[in-house]
């Protein structure tokens, strides 16, 4: 038996016809032609939707993370209600972090809180790698959602060493990061021993996950866009280039995807994905020529947008998807996660409007 390109089981040793590796998502993902232009949003499976409000509404973050069925039936929400082209796993970037023996917590209104923060060698220590054992829900809800989405890929994802370096050097959320920069900065030996560590994490957290069955990973670099991009390629580049590499074996698409990186995306394109994620602050068309003609994209709609009149919401994704089409290979999103002001039939209009758009632009070409 081998590997097909989804992460699933082909017994003939080929990719089996149909399933995840033929959908829209993953055709789109190799840079390959396209029915429609694939279409998901980050943090689709989350505070915009009622139905995730009511499930959650007794459950802690964590909690509901490690909780095979809740993960199974919040993935599962914003695939039947907006028929988006791909699934992505319900978790936390933090998940494997505290796997891996870190104390921390996700406070409602304030995000991952890490109760004693890095600070030394010693610190970095505490890190234990992880394996499967640590994160059986994990392994369980990903081959439980395989089998109930069927043809629709499941997306597994997790967070990049520079971000949850972040987190547990802050000790929570920062707007300026200056205890991170301050140890990247003033002892480069701890903060690369810190990132490989999490790396090695990371890496083994998104190796449980494809063996489990998801048809692609997406790396999250959320706060990469605060550094220049000599310190990004000096302090980060390495240690997102261990993860993706890493992968590179597994047969599955590597999305590397940050915020405010305009600056940085030709360096994130180098660090192996196949796909980069692009914020909204740079059209497609310009983000393409920056990245290369090697790697298609994935974006990148203002979320703010989805609160407009339905005729400017038209007319951007219209100008996105014209956009795209500089692109070797385009997937629809937004340009960071879903707002939890967001009204869900509008997610819904956007799915049907990309697919309308871009299956009529595929039958004229």
């Amino acid at each position: 038996m081998s590997t097909d390109t989804t992460g699933t089981v082909a017994r003939d040793g080929d990719s089996r016809p149909g399933g995840p590796a033929d959908s829209p998502f993953i055709r789109a993902c190799r840079r390959r032609p396209v029915p429609h232009t694939p279409v998901w949003f980050m943090r689709q499976a989350g505070r915009s939707l009622p139905e995730y409000r009511e499930i959650r509404a007794s459950v802690p973050m964590l909690e509901s993370c490690r909780r095979p069925e809740l993960v199974t039936e919040i993935t599962l929400q914003p695939v039947r209600r907006h028929g988006v082209d791909a699934a992505i796993l319900f978790s936390d970037i933090v998940v494997p972090v505290a796997a891996a023996g870190i104390d921390l917590d996700i406070v409602p209104g304030t995000g991952p809180v890490v109760a004693e923060p890095i600070r030394t060698a010693a610190d970095v220590e505490r890190i234990r790698p992880i394996t499967r054992d640590d994160v059986p829900y994990v392994d369980e809800a990903v081959r439980q959602l395989v089998v109930e989405l069927g043809d629709t890929p499941l997306i597994g994802f997790a967070g990049a060493p520079f971000t949850l370096a972040s987190y547990l050097v802050e000790g929570g959320p920062s707007r300026t990061h200056a205890k991170t920069k301050a140890l990247m900065y003033g002892d480069p030996e701890l903060w690369h021993a810190l990132c490989a560590r999490l790396a090695e994490v990371t890496l083994a957290f998104l190796r449980v996950q494809i063996e489990a069955g998801v048809s692609a990973v997406q790396l999250f670099d959320s706060w990469a866009g605060a550094l220049s991009e000599a310190d990004y390629r000096r302090f980060v580049l390495p240690h997102s280039t261990a993860v993706l590499s890493g992968l590179a074996s597994a047969g599955v698409p590597r999305i590397h995807f940050g915020v405010g990186t305009a600056e940085l995306l030709g360096a994130m394109g180098e660090a192996g994905a196949d796909v980069v994620g692009v914020d909204w602050r740079t059209p497609l068309d310009v983000a393409t020529g920056r990245i290369g003609p090697d790697k298609a994209v994935q974006g990148n709609l203002d979320p703010c947008v989805l609160l407009a009149p339905w005729p400017v919401v038209e007319a951007e994704v219209r100008r996105i998807l014209e956009q795209g089409r500089a692109a070797p290979g385009h997937v629809f999103n937004l340009g960071h996660g879903v707002l939890p002001e967001t009204d869900p039939e509008v997610l819904t209009r956007v799915v049907a409007l990309v697919h309308e758009l871009s299956s009529r632009r595929a039958d004229q070409g």
